[in-house]
């Protein structure tokens, strides 16, 4: 859609919209907003409308409270499930403090600087991710409870798949918004979906995956049932990963996609602290299709990254560790960064694995690095590489290190 601001406001009086949602995420990817009425666009857009950080995780380690929502028209959506006489529309925001310098914590701006100097070096990043959740039952009040919503298995049909109803509302939900999914299907788990989306460019990836989220807990809540995108729902059961597919092009004439992956896979264990952010994240990785060692390969979903089969446009690699609770802003910031020292560097990637690491024997003698197995030892990796130093703001890495000693 990409609107300018005299568009969005045009778009805002044709179309009977009464109340526009300011939408950001704090630190560590939780979305919140603020609803503004129309009156308030034209001061939106030209000072930024204020909020308290103190009242925000993450954002409550400065000695000053008051930070500015700048909206992005580019992101205009309308929310397909709020009423048509009134309508609500969302707009996600930069963050400034209030002399407009940038707020320190706004991992969207982080993604935005790394998808700049991508550009910079003549390379091109897309990004499409792959989001797996449950579905729960709720009571007769509508309280939660812990029962799946169906007992499907993987790719199973109805009448066992009870949630093909909710992931088509949801796919048309988002086709509204100008999203595009892919794919959708039953996943492994009793009650587990997965929805998968089409390549684009790093912001728009980040802030679809985002709004894939609140879509998916609206359409969720609306047919009565609870979504679910912790890592480790039910123990014992598959856990919710988030895949991220990545590709490289652009004019510099050695865009290699072998170097990006190996300089990925170079710097896994330092990021793992943000892509796999809660203590429930470790729970899930090495267990039931979720990687544990740092090694890629063709077409084997036991490596941590994996080159599906596949032609032309759609030949990329699929990362496998990252899970549902990831700030997807960070995750492909941080991915740009080490795809980029990949290319830089010329990294040679390791020999492709070719067995099945699923089976614990079958990683025995191959020397293979295993990922953090705790959110403490994620933490401390993170905290002693130069590499996460280098290219995540210090205010961002302190906070998850904080996080931790919670």
């Amino acid at each position: 859609m990409n609107y300018t601001q005299q568009e969005v406001m045009q778009f805002v009086e044709e179309e009977d919209v009464k109340f526009i949602r300011l939408t950001f995420c704090d630190v560590f990817g939780k979305q919140k907003n603020l609803s503004i009425m129309p009156s308030e666009l034209p001061r939106a857009f030209a000072e930024g409308i204020p909020i308290d950080a103190w009242a925000v995780e993450g954002f409550d380690r400065y000695d000053r409270s008051d930070i500015f929502l700048h909206p992005d028209p580019g992101t205009l959506a309308i929310l397909p499930w709020r009423p048509e006489h009134g309508r609500v529309v969302r707009m996600f925001c930069d963050i400034t403090w209030p002399d407009g310098t940038p707020f320190p914590c706004d991992t969207r701006r982080f993604l935005k600087e790394a998808q700049k100097a991508a550009e910079e070096a003549g390379f091109t990043f897309r990004f499409g991710t792959e989001q797996e959740f449950y579905l729960f039952d709720n009571d007769m009040e509508g309280g939660r409870t812990d029962t799946p919503y169906d007992n499907a298995a993987y790719m199973d049909i109805g009448p066992e798949d009870r949630g093909e109803n909710i992931r088509r509302e949801i796919c048309m939900t988002l086709e509204q918004m100008g999203i595009n999914p892919e794919s959708s299907h039953h996943e492994e788990g009793p009650g587990q979906n997965e929805i998968d989306f089409r390549y684009t460019e790093p912001l728009k990836a980040a802030d679809d995956a985002m709004t894939f989220r609140s879509v998916v807990s609206a359409i969720a809540s609306r047919n009565g049932v609870r979504a679910d995108f912790s890592p480790k729902p039910i123990p014992g059961a598959p856990g919710n990963g988030m895949h991220i597919n990545f590709s490289v092009s652009g004019s510099a004439p050695d865009a290699d996609e072998e170097e990006v992956t190996a300089g990925i896979l170079n710097r896994a264990k330092e990021m793992t602290l943000f892509l796999n952010p809660v203590k429930g994240s470790y729970e899930r990785l090495g267990s039931r299709k979720a990687p544990a060692y740092v090694c890629w390969g063709y077409e084997n979903r036991s490596a941590l990254i994996r080159i599906p089969a596949a032609f032309g446009e759609q030949r990329r690699g699929e990362l496998r560790s990252p899970d549902t609770t990831t700030n997807p802003y960070i995750a492909l910031g941080l991915l740009i960064y080490a795809g980029l020292e990949g290319l830089k560097n010329h990294a040679k990637a390791p020999d492709p694995i070719t067995v099945n690491l699923y089976r614990s024997e079958n990683a025995d003698g191959l020397g293979l690095e295993k990922l953090p197995g705790s959110y403490e030892e994620a933490a401390q990796l993170a905290s002693e590489s130069a590499f996460i130093g280098g290219c995540l703001p210090e205010d961002i890495l302190k906070v998850y290190l904080d996080k931790g000693k919670e």
